[in-house]
């Protein structure tokens, strides 16, 4: 195995991906590799990660129950917090239970693991994040994927299967911006041996979710709650059945608990508003100048704003370009995206101000030209 030839390849294909370096806390303005930016590329939609009274709460909570919870939940890692925090949780959601995991890959390849003898088939949007085609391929499922957001595509596929099965979709879809018809998914598979599974970590906390009856919600919290970790939630029966059957959940170390005392600070001031309002004007805002600077952006009510670019390369260059201007935004490429899209992916937070938006833009739009 070649691995400097495999390298070499991805370099000269404009494909290899590297990190840079933080210096400062996660927010709107950061130090990234020395340089002051003010960063459209976090997933930290609400600007609550380095919330100071976020910050206080998770001080409280190593206080209490220290750095590490130093065992899986079934052994003995589960503490108070947790299970507060899954009441919560599950309050939030309008559902019977909810269970933590660490991320929301382990959450979705831990629902599927748990499925493993319990359903034939699985059919995914077209444009699903890559833990939940995973999932399916975990458990010996074939990949059936039908096209991106097209009921008549979904229900086509539906006749053709046979026996108990599992239709999954993201909600916020993480690449384009655009959001899932929970709604006329659940209308098409009202029967008892289908079930919906939706993966909500880009909506959670910013629009409301829409969670049909008998269905798998899953969401990260890591993302606009501004902390780590993902639930899971839904009838209290399935919810036992995953603490029994999913492996990542049994096999892994719990969450610390300090994490999920701060995260009951992160769900307040969700359910308080303030800062989801700053996110929706602030959306809507860089929609407006976009439009009026005419920028091809893709249709999106979210905090995920892309503009394809289609070359790898024009868009690494675009996206340095922006940097040593003062702005962080991502090149996406193959094979996140499909061939031949590559693309800036714009993230708006709450604390952006009008004023950063607009200079974006304007930098974006002189880099267009």
């Amino acid at each position: 195995m070649n691995f400097s030839n495999k390298i070499s390849d991805l370099e000269k294909n404009h494909l290899l991906r590297s990190r840079r370096i933080a210096k400062s806390a996660q927010g709107t303005n950061m130090i990234i590799d020395n340089k002051d930016v003010v960063n459209f590329c976090s997933n930290d939609y609400l600007s609550l990660a380095n919330h100071p009274k976020i910050k206080e709460s998770l001080i409280e909570g190593i206080k209490k129950y220290g750095a590490g919870s130093g065992a899986s939940h079934l052994v003995s890692g589960h503490s108070e917090s947790h299970k507060l925090l899954e009441e919560s949780l599950a309050e939030f959601t309008g559902q019977e239970s909810a269970l933590l995991f660490s991320s929301g890959y382990s959450a979705n390849l831990g629902i599927f693991s748990a499925l493993r003898d319990e359903i034939q088939w699985s059919i995914q949007d077209k444009l699903n994040h890559a833990s939940l085609i995973d999932g399916s391929r975990l458990i010996g499922l074939p990949i059936q994927r039908y096209h991106h957001n097209n009921l008549e595509s979904l229900a086509n596929k539906i006749k053709k299967q046979s026996g108990p099965g599992l239709v999954v979709t993201d909600n916020v879809f993480s690449m384009d911006g655009d959001r899932a018809n929970i709604s006329g998914i659940a209308k098409i598979i009202d029967k008892k041996n289908i079930t919906l599974m939706q993966d909500d970590a880009h909506g959670f906390g910013i629009f409301t979710p829409i969670i049909p009856d008998h269905s798998i919600y899953m969401a990260t919290l890591g993302k606009a709650a501004g902390v780590m970790g993902a639930f899971v939630s839904g009838d209290k029966d399935f919810i036992e059945f995953l603490i029994q059957k999913s492996r990542p959940y049994t096999y892994t170390t719990a969450l610390p608990a300090s994490l999920c005392h701060a995260l009951q600070k992160s769900l307040e001031l969700i359910r308080q508003g303030e800062q989801r309002e700053k996110l929706i004007n602030n959306i809507k805002h860089f929609r407006f100048i976009s439009n009026q600077l005419d920028l091809s952006f893709e249709e999106s009510n979210s905090a995920i704003q892309p503009l394809i670019i289609g070359s790898s390369s024009k868009a690494l260059t675009m996206s340095s370009r922006l940097f040593e201007e003062g702005f962080f935004v991502s090149a996406i490429r193959p094979p996140t995206v499909p061939p031949k899209t590559a693309r800036l992916r714009f993230t708006v937070s709450a604390n952006h101000t009008f004023d950063q938006i607009e200079a974006l833009l304007g930098k974006v739009k002189n880099a267009m030209e």
